[in-house]
């Protein structure tokens, strides 16, 4: 699923990977790519092709959905709502801005681009909510504010981390219900509409940060529990 932001007169303007994305450097990274949506090679006359050194680009609504479905991303969602809806990137708690300092920002990055694309910590949906809201993770010591990253790795990692509660449920019913607690625990939690680590962070001054390296990533590490045994 690829997110953007409409700016009016039929025109889209989204977050690409454009040959320059850090993969995850496993087989992870070829499912991801072929799960897209096919793209023309060539855009058409209405769309922006990307500047040189980053991947935000401007495209006609036709080439952004080739040939998918569009839906509209949901903000200021109830928590009910929120954990309603079991696949994540379809909704935040967060609060979108106005509608034209969203324009702005995203315009503003299609010019100054948005740093290296990160299926994990800086995709489009990332480019997305951060147009919408403004708001950045300051310690991304944990997973970026894409809904879709914490809903790619969300199973595998509640399977992972309700692994000490077998010794106690050894129902497949009990542990199948502490999987997808632990699930929904986690998209809750990382979610940046309820998130304490965030910041607004002027368009302007993000772009200047990303331009001298003062905006860095750390890599995500996986929370540690102590042995059943122990």
């Amino acid at each position: 699923m690829t997110t953007g932001i409409y700016v009016g007169d039929d025109k889209v303007i989204h977050f690409t990977r454009r040959g320059q994305e850090v993969g995850t450097g496993t087989v992870l990274d070829v499912i991801l790519v072929s799960s897209g949506p096919s793209r023309p090679r060539v855009p058409c006359a209405t769309c922006t092709p990307p500047e040189d050194g980053h991947g935000v680009v401007s495209s006609c609504l036709n080439c952004f959905l080739a040939g998918g479905i569009l839906y509209r991303f949901e903000y200021a969602v109830s928590p009910a709502l929120f954990l309603a809806k079991a696949r994540g990137g379809t909704c935040t708690l967060a609060v979108s801005d106005a509608d034209d300092l969203v324009v702005h920002r995203a315009k503003y990055l299609l010019d100054n681009g948005f740093g290296c694309y990160n299926v994990f910590k800086n995709n489009c949906e990332d480019f997305a909510i951060y147009c919408k809201t403004g708001m950045l993770v300051l310690d991304q010591s944990t997973l970026g504010q894409s809904g879709q990253a914490v809903s790619i790795i969300g199973g595998p990692l509640a399977a992972v981390l309700s692994t000490p509660l077998r010794l106690v449920t050894t129902n497949v019913y009990g542990m199948a219900a502490t999987a997808i607690g632990v699930y929904c625990a986690s998209r809750y939690a990382a979610d940046i509409g309820m998130r304490k680590d965030v910041v607004k962070v002027p368009v302007e001054d993000l772009t200047r940060r990303l331009a001298t390296g003062l905006l860095q990533v750390v890599e995500p590490t996986l929370p540690t529990f102590p042995s059943p045994n122990s």
